[in-house]
């Protein structure tokens, strides 16, 4: 079945209350996709964002984002009233991350004290959830009471997990430690009901998962031994890419390597519980930087850039088969994209996952560019761009003379005006079985739209659409391609 589909993330929903959640405007926006013919909704990952407000970095694998609770629904379980309710009301326009982090935490607080434990429905998540919630809660809780240091930086006793000082911890904070779990209730109750609505209107949820964990994160903290960190939970060695044409000094990201000698011993046991919670979230599951499992780059913790790491194996199709042969199947899709050599592409061959064509790359070389649409496969997913590129608009608008000139004749356009909806033609009418569009190229956005600028801290994750941007003359426009090109599910091939 050919298909098609938008990347917004839940941050970028519009609404009142600072940042996109799980209330209305994400069922609206649904609602949208369903008027627009598409079946695919691709959201980034819905972790706990820390320092940088990034969802690749997030303070658990397993947890998700406070921020995206709907304090509206709040308001129906009758945990506040509507003045209280009133009160968590923020800008609708970009996301103010230093606002909301002083303001939303003490909102929750708040509401959440009211909320009872002995509820059934509570008690059954929090048995269910107990091989991450319980570490989590108390990470998080140990974090407090080091005013928000990295792990690293703890009082040894709760850094090693002194058994006396942890139970002295649960006595003594029992109220926080009890916050943290029913947050993640609510998170993943909204989170339910909203996937719940997608799937009943026909849209399939994909869902995105960080290969590499954040050093400072629960996930270090519990499982030490599965990482290359020393004995104070310091990164011995780092994750990051290499100096290519983007970036001069290569990437270095500050995720702590896996030691995958040790998972193998257990056979990834901790991964698959990953990815067992991350397929009941989603209905496909993009693996960020899959070529990773081929072999990774990593660097020194201590280096000042990533200019001279080391390239070392990974686990290969051994884990693949691993996972499969303990969850049975799961729809993957393989990220793809950067320094990809022979081997990643024999791994992805034999895994048979769809890997990832983004248009713009494909402006670059020359004709026989894969990222061109006349040079598709069928078994792909294929973007215009993603969250870590510009958009389509600037793009177009940074390139050259004689390369606007070709996206011009390639596309079959005469001015800038139609550039970004012939950008989108293109994927609906190529081979590709799956096509998805970050929204911003939907509406034509430039740099405003940009979502994310790599190895940049600061005005990342920010973009919030608005809610006239869900009108119903762009759903019209955007369901006549997917009927042209067979993309609805009343036209599937």
């Amino acid at each position: 079945m050919r298909k098609c589909g938008t990347l917004l993330h839940i941050s970028s929903l519009p609404g009142e209350f600072g940042i996109g959640n799980f209330g209305r405007q994400a069922y609206n926006f649904v609602d949208f996709l369903k008027k627009s013919g598409q079946n695919l909704w691709q959201i980034l990952p819905l972790g706990v964002t820390g320092f940088g407000d990034s969802p690749y970095q997030s303070f658990s694998s397993f947890a998700g984002n406070p921020y995206f609770i709907d304090p509206v629904g709040l308001y129906e379980d009758g945990l506040i009233d509507k003045d209280f309710l009133d009160s968590a009301k923020l800008s609708d326009d970009n996301v103010d991350y230093g606002r909301l982090y002083e303001e939303r935490y003490k909102f929750l607080r708040e509401a959440l004290s009211n909320f009872d434990t002995q509820n059934s429905d509570y008690e059954e998540f929090c048995v269910k959830n107990t091989l991450w919630l319980d570490s989590f809660a108390m990470f998080m809780t140990l974090k407090g009471l080091a005013q928000g240091r990295g792990v690293s930086d703890w009082e040894r006793d709760y850094k090693q997990k002194d058994r006396a000082a942890l139970e002295w911890v649960e006595r003594s904070y029992k109220d926080e430690i009890s916050f943290w779990k029913i947050v993640q209730y609510y998170f993943f109750k909204q989170w339910d009901v909203l996937r719940k609505y997608a799937n009943a209107n026909g849209i399939s949820i994909i869902g995105d998962i960080p290969i590499y964990v954040a050093a400072d994160s629960a996930d270090v903290w519990e499982n030490p031994g599965l990482f290359m960190v020393d004995s104070d939970l310091s990164p011995k060695l780092v994750a990051g890419c290499p100096p290519d044409a983007f970036n001069a000094d290569g990437q270095k990201w500050g995720n702590p390597i896996y030691d995958w000698e040790v998972m193998r011993m257990d056979e990834y046991a901790w991964w698959k519980r990953r990815l067992a919670m991350t397929a009941k979230l989603y209905d496909y599951v993009r693996i960020d930087h899959f070529r990773g499992f081929s072999s990774y780059y990593t660097i020194k913790a201590d280096a000042p850039d990533a200019k001279y790491g080391e390239w070392k194996e990974g686990p290969g199709i051994e884990f693949f088969e691993s996972v499969k042969n303990s969850l049975g199947p799961i729809k993957i899709i393989a990220e793809d994209l950067g320094f990809i050599d022979e081997p990643v592409r024999e791994l992805l061959k034999k895994c048979n996952y769809p890997g990832m064509k983004i248009l713009e790359f494909g402006f670059g070389g020359d004709t026989d560019s894969e990222y061109l649409p006349h040079n598709y496969k069928k078994n792909c997913f294929a973007y215009t761009g993603t969250h870590d590129n510009e958009t389509f608009m600037s793009f177009y608008l940074n390139c050259d003379i004689k390369t606007k000139r070709y996206i011009r004749d390639y596309l079959g356009i005469d001015s800038m005006d139609d550039v970004c909806f012939a950008a989108v033609r293109a994927l609906y009418a190529s081979c590709a079985d799956n096509v998805v569009i970050p929204f911003q190229d939907y509406i034509g956005l430039g740099d405003s739209g940009r979502m994310n600028t790599p190895s940049i801290l600061g005005n990342n994750w920010l973009w919030r659409a608005k809610t006239s941007d869900f009108n119903d003359k762009l759903a019209e426009k955007i369901a006549e391609l997917a009927t042209l090109y067979s993309r609805t599910a009343d036209k599937a091939l």
